[in-house]
């Protein structure tokens, strides 16, 4: 019987998902297919039945369900647990509903092993939604000391700042002013995507050695990223930590490693034209 398997969100159309894991399940004649399964808050226990009874073998879980899900899990493993954000789902040999966090190893993969001395480096995160928590901890686990988030609503940066301690507060307001004093900021908004609203000012006021890093990939290039690729400034789009997640995920499910090759890049990347 073909495995099913899945990813919630809301906006969720804009996820290449099922390309990822569906060309992964093809490569490795897993008897498997990923979809999207769009769906309201108020169904969020209605889908981890469906995992429960075996209807689904697993889920991602993206924007704005990555800590709602959190209450309709049995148990929180790894990551999720530190940051309370789940992006992966499924049932263990025990009937336990396990959540899990792969957006972590996602941006360690993706980004941060590519940074020299990161460490040193005074990194600004913008946005304390869903992916934020799993921003942070991949910058303390890569031992990053000097994390400053703002966002739009204060109130989401100090609940943060009660996970994470050492996190600096600043206020929206000032964000186009602050912008100067960091050498890597992180966009972990939805400000961006595609077909959404962005950023009501340019990046022009950053150091020439800045390091910018999109969690969005759909566009490749939000207009923020475009703008400071332009002026040289190193840039990475979201392709990257969403592949890496996605490999996690796959292993997670599969207990298979999968590759990430050139013809699945090229795969995605067709998709995003």
């Amino acid at each position: 019987m073909t495995k099913k398997f899945g990813i919630i969100g809301n906006p969720i159309n804009h996820s290449l998902s099922p390309v990822l894991h569906n060309y992964w399940f093809k490569k490795y004649k897993i008897d498997a297919y990923y979809s999207i399964i769009d769906i309201k808050e108020d169904n969020l226990s209605d889908v981890i039945k469906k995992v429960r009874n075996k209807d689904l073998k697993g889920i991602n879980i993206t924007l704005p369900y990555k800590q709602k899900i959190v209450k309709h899990v049995d148990i929180l493993v790894n990551d999720a647990e530190i940051t309370g954000s789940v992006n992966t789902i499924y049932l263990d040999n025990n009937e336990t509903i396990i959540g899990d966090n792969t957006d972590v190893f996602g941006l360690q993969a993706a980004y941060l092993k590519e940074v020299d001395n990161v460490s040193k480096k005074k990194t600004l995160v913008i946005g304390a939604g869903g992916v934020s928590p799993s921003v942070i901890l991949s910058l303390e686990k890569s031992g990053v000391k000097n994390i400053s988030i703002v966002n739009r609503t204060k109130e989401k940066c100090i609940f943060l700042n009660k996970k994470f301690k050492s996190l600096q507060i600043l206020e929206w307001s000032n964000l186009q002013e602050e912008l100067k004093n960091f050498d890597i900021i992180i966009n972990a908004t939805s400000l961006g995507l595609k077909d959404g609203k962005d950023f009501h000012f340019n990046f022009s006021n950053t150091k020439d050695n800045l390091i910018y890093i999109d969690t969005i990939y759909n566009p490749l290039e939000t207009k923020t990223l475009k703008y400071l690729k332009e002026k040289d400034i190193k840039v990475f789009n979201g392709l990257g930590m969403f592949i890496y997640q996605g490999q996690k995920a796959f292993y997670l499910w599969n207990k298979v490693n999968p590759e990430i090759d050139d013809e699945l890049i090229e795969l995605l990347l067709s998709n995003l034209k």
